[in-house]
């Protein structure tokens, strides 16, 4: 009997969901194929087999929370599956619905139907009562597919004793009776990206900072050098680049921007790890641009593709999340025009892009032009940085932007 547990996952992570099971029992699997999926907080893991073998049990569904270390699934060393791993499901079966039957026997107002963990934890989260739910299962069991599949009778068919349970203040109750509505589970990472925000904002003194950005000159530059950038580095000249060579630039001039609290501490980053916000499927993801101010404009443009490429193919690895110094954010790309970023703690600074629109711009006292203007906001804690810092950081990132030759001549 081999067992498969939880690995190591990283020093900050100690448990995580099965998201998804890749094999059932009875499979084959070969030495290093993926049997799982697991979610935790920042990144989905594959769990992969250590030994070939017949998967004779799978002992958490998916759903369940498993901590590292945790057995979830056993293999039999084989080639295919036997009549002993068929026999084995009685005893395992057998065994479950005993300590199923055990946990019933306590004090408890009327007989509660056998049910796994994971359907139990369903029906709390849909408010179904289990002995409501029908089951094929010739004992009686219910399964997660039960309760997922059962669709409640009406209010009016429901037992007398339902009004009170759903009795509440008016302000609680955000349902309206009647009306259709759908329960949806908060991922794991949803779940953490709402803590970690409420966080950022109950822990720091938070404020933002707005200015706007003549995009004439980055936009020329991009239109008159984008054929020859591509043809020698083979990667697209994007403004993400721009962006972040002038953050560089203005963290070098105000550090405090590039720093965080740490106790009574200060600790101030002598190094250039930016974080750039990319949206996905399963949620807002920060992947870290390494050593940021040692690189190009093509080799920004290519780290930021390649991270960009595996966020969405949800295949970032944790280092890859971790550690950075400042944060980009880019708004601008769904057709935000104005927006106040919040920060990614620890760090004390976060630039959110915005969309380019074309705006009159006043020339002088009496001539206009047409321009592409984009608003740039930068939330700052102010614990650590004061307000002066925090416009003359976004007044030296609007000045380098205006003049991006700049830019190429430093890189």
């Amino acid at each position: 009997m081999i067992e498969i547990k939880v690995p190591e996952l990283a020093e900050s992570i100690t448990e995580g969901t099965i998201a998804q099971w890749l094999k059932k029992v009875g499979d084959h699997v070969s030495q290093g194929e993926y049997i799982a999926e697991l979610e935790t907080d920042k990144v989905n893991v594959e769990i992969t087999a250590e030994h070939s073998g017949v998967i004779q049990e799978l002992k958490r569904e998916e759903g369940d929370t498993v901590e590292v270390g945790e057995v979830i699934a056993v293999l039999a060393e084989g080639d295919s599956p036997t009549a002993s791993t068929e026999q084995a499901e009685a005893p395992k079966e057998e065994k479950k619905v005993s300590r199923v039957a055990s946990e019933e026997a306590a004090p408890a107002p009327g007989n509660r139907p056998v049910a796994s963990p994971a359907a139990r934890k369903l029906a709390r989260e849909k408010g179904i009562d289990l002995e409501a739910v029908p089951t094929a299962d010739p004992l009686g069991r219910l399964r997660k597919q039960d309760v997922a599949s059962y669709e409640e009778k009406p209010a009016a068919s429901a037992p007398a004793k339902a009004p009170e349970k759903k009795a509440a203040p008016a302000a609680a109750n955000v349902e309206s009776p009647g009306k259709p509505v759908e329960r949806i589970k908060m991922s794991r990472r949803r779940q953490t990206i709402a803590k970690r925000l409420v966080e950022a904002q109950q822990t720091a003194a938070m404020l933002t900072t707005f200015n706007e950005v003549d995009m004439s000159a980055v936009m020329e530059l991009r239109k008159r050098r984008k054929d020859q950038f591509f043809e020698k580095h083979d990667v697209k000249l994007g403004f993400m680049s721009f962006f972040t060579k002038a953050v560089i630039g203005a963290l070098k001039e105000f550090p405090l921007l590039n720093a965080e609290i740490q106790g009574d501490e200060i600790l101030l980053k002598k190094y250039y790890d930016i974080g750039i916000a990319v949206s996905t499927d399963e949620g807002l993801v920060v992947p870290v641009v390494r050593d940021a101010d040692r690189l190009g404009f093509a080799g920004i443009e290519r780290e930021i593709m390649h991270l960009g490429k595996k966020a969405r193919e949800n295949k970032l690895s944790l280092s890859e999340l971790q550690g950075g110094t400042f944060t980009i954010t880019n708004g601008g790309v769904f057709g935000s025009l104005w927006s106040t970023p919040i920060l990614n703690a620890p760090q004390v600074g976060i630039l959110g892009m915005h969309k380019i629109q074309w705006r009159p711009v006043a020339i002088d006292e009496e001539n206009f032009e047409n321009r592409p203007m984009m608003y740039i906001a930068l939330s700052y804690d102010h614990r650590i940085v004061d307000g002066k810092e925090a416009v003359s950081f976004l007044v030296r990132v609007k000045e380098m932007l205006e003049d991006p030759e700049s830019l190429l001549l430093d890189s």
